[in-house]
């Protein structure tokens, strides 16, 4: 397995090197640094876990999506099936390169505009899970699409709904019941990144996240069973 995986995490590397998934996740990091870097007047502590969601959003739930529909249109995808690799080895290989990706361009774009005044531990893992958890995400709801026409439009709601909590964060709408939501464990370890939180706010932040991650990585190799493996179809 182990030979597997790291061949896959090289290929995966050189395939989002090539297609330009490097360039993109740069200019972008260089984009919103001059951006952020304009705002005056704004405790910057309150608004990164609202930026850090909004970033990975794209870093994982979108490169992950357009990694697979590459893969689709290339056909290689449906050619790992008579491979010995594993869905659930091509799942994490996925996982681990976008998460590379993602982690060094949002750690960087927090030192760049506020420098080291933060959690190093709630960041990095609030960071990584969140990553994980979108990446999963992002393969799950594109495996039953099979071009970026039929997935682009109903991919705006699959994320409103994964950034409800935000509503919650931003006393919108704040409700209990929104401790319930898969994202809301992450969004309060990288609250706790940069405000002082209660401890069984950590405690529910990462048991609830791991279970998340658990269940997301499951219906993930269902989806890789079901849309891939079967050819399903599409699914709206």
């Amino acid at each position: 397995m182990t030979k597997r995986l790291l061949s896959t995490v090289l290929y995966d590397i050189r395939l989002q090197f090539r297609q330009g998934f490097y360039y993109a996740s740069g200019f972008v990091a260089v984009v919103m640094v001059l951006l952020l870097r304009q705002i005056s007047g704004v405790d910057m502590s309150v608004l990164w876990p609202a930026i850090i969601m909004s970033n990975l959003t794209i870093n994982s739930f979108y490169f992950m999506a357009g990694l697979v529909l590459l893969e689709k249109g290339e056909g290689t995808l449906e050619a790992q099936i008579v491979t010995p690799l594993r869905k659930s080895e091509y799942l994490i290989s996925k996982v681990l390169t976008l998460g590379l990706l993602s982690l060094i361009e949002t750690v960087a774009l927090v030192l760049l505009v506020s420098g080291f005044s933060f959690n190093w531990l709630w960041m990095l893992v609030g960071i990584i899970l969140l990553i994980g958890i979108y990446a999963l995400y992002g393969f799950w709801v594109v495996a039953r699409y099979d071009s970026i026409n039929e997935f682009i439009f109903p991919s705006v709601a699959w994320t409103l709904l994964y950034s409800l909590p935000l509503l919650h964060y931003f006393n919108i709408w704040p409700t209990p019941l929104m401790y319930l939501h898969p994202i809301q464990p992450q969004l309060v370890l990288l609250k706790a990144a940069f405000v002082p939180v209660p401890g069984w706010e950590i405690v529910y932040g990462l048991v609830y996240s791991l279970v998340v991650l658990g269940v997301t990585f499951y219906f993930s190799q269902r989806a890789f069973y079901r849309f891939v493996v079967r050819k399903e179809g599409v699914r709206a």
